[in-house]
């Protein structure tokens, strides 16, 4: 899933998501709920309609952002109070409230309200921060089946889902035991939060080892965070059915590139004279009409034309891995996919 946190992946136009396949986005309630907020977003039309945007739509609860705000949020059992990022003015997000926002906001995929446990967190502290999480899941869980009729129109109807997610720090036996007990509320699909905090790789590898065994193979199964075209390879391949990362468009805008060679930055000066395609390998529209000397010039003269070109590359290419992986699926032939460093188009 592209991320599009204000309602917008940062350079493209809708229309040009849609030419390159994107099924669904992923929108912040954090960030919508501070600007233009969520009640101005409802009374036109809901995301759908405000970005024009005909597909599906995923939002975060903005657990993870409030988590970020660190000196500027306090926890307590009936939720985060903190303060805004742009202006310093406060609020309060509850599992209600950020339940609330997200079925207004029109959304297909509504997370549950959780705390992120932060890194290095010790067992005391995340098996606090787990039945946290479990309670306000409880807690997300009844207000939306309460309220999930209450959305606009005509940008979503009653067919909004709502997915828990399963913390317990970086271990493991906490987090067999948070997925036993998230399946037991009983959502329609699972998400594995918590990762891509600072742990090393390793860490998270393990944790998603430990956990997905745990949640229902006959229910989407979803990574947070994550990652490279080499993990998200690796993650499907152990069972992760959905991930979501910025990766790909915050890289685009630094002029880190990703390519069936490797990744290549583009901002460097052996690409200046280099009249050969991105990468020979890729059919997007800017491999197919621009040469690497090109892409290296507006770079280098910091023209936002770099900044659109190398995000449509990026996630071009990343959604051909996701396609490389289905088509593996499919076939049966995962070992296609298993130890190359960029996976190739099928």
């Amino acid at each position: 899933m592209p991320v599009g946190t204000l309602a917008n992946v940062k350079g493209v136009p809708q229309d040009v998501l849609e030419d390159l396949g994107v099924e669904i986005l992923l929108s912040n309630t954090y960030h919508l709920y501070l600007r233009p907020g969520v009640e101005q977003v409802r009374k036109l039309g809901g995301l759908h309609r405000f970005m024009s945007w005909p597909r599906a739509i995923l939002t975060d609860s903005g657990g993870y952002q409030v988590f970020s705000l660190s000196d500027l949020r306090k926890v307590s059992e009936e939720g985060v109070a903190f303060r805004s990022h742009l202006d310093g003015s406060s609020h309060f997000l509850s599992p209600e409230t950020a339940t609330a926002a997200q079925i207004a906001l029109g959304a297909d995929i509504i997370m549950a309200f959780d705390e992120c446990t932060e890194y290095p967190a010790d067992r005391q502290r995340a098996r606090a921060s787990m039945e946290l999480t479990l309670r306000w899941a409880e807690r997300s869980k009844r207000y939306f089946e309460e309220h999930k009729g209450e959305v606009p129109w005509p940008a979503a109807d009653s067919h909004q889902a709502l997915f828990g997610i399963v913390q317990g720090g970086m271990h493991p036996d906490l987090r067999r035991e948070s997925a036993a007990r998230t399946v037991e509320i009983d959502v329609p699909g699972y998400a594995i939060g918590g990762l891509s905090v600072g742990e090393p790789r390793a860490a998270t590898e393990e944790i998603v080892a430990a956990t997905l065994p745990h949640l229902p193979e006959d229910r989407p199964r979803y990574l947070m965070g994550v990652g490279t075209p080499e993990e998200i390879v690796q993650y499907a391949a152990m069972g992760v059915d959905m991930m979501d990362c910025v990766l790909p468009t915050r890289a685009a805008r630094h002029g880190l590139l990703f390519t069936s060679e490797g990744k290549l930055s583009i901002k460097q000066a052996r690409y200046a004279q280099d009249e050969n395609p991105l990468d020979p390998k890729c059919g997007c529209r800017v491999c197919a009409r621009y040469s690497r000397a090109y892409l290296r010039h507006l770079y280098a003269g910091n023209e936002l034309l770099a900044q659109v070109l190398n995000t449509v590359h990026n996630l071009a290419y990343y959604l051909d891995t996701m396609r490389a992986v289905r088509h593996s699926i499919k076939l049966g032939e995962w070992a296609l996919l298993s130890g190359v460093r960029s996976t190739p188009k099928p």
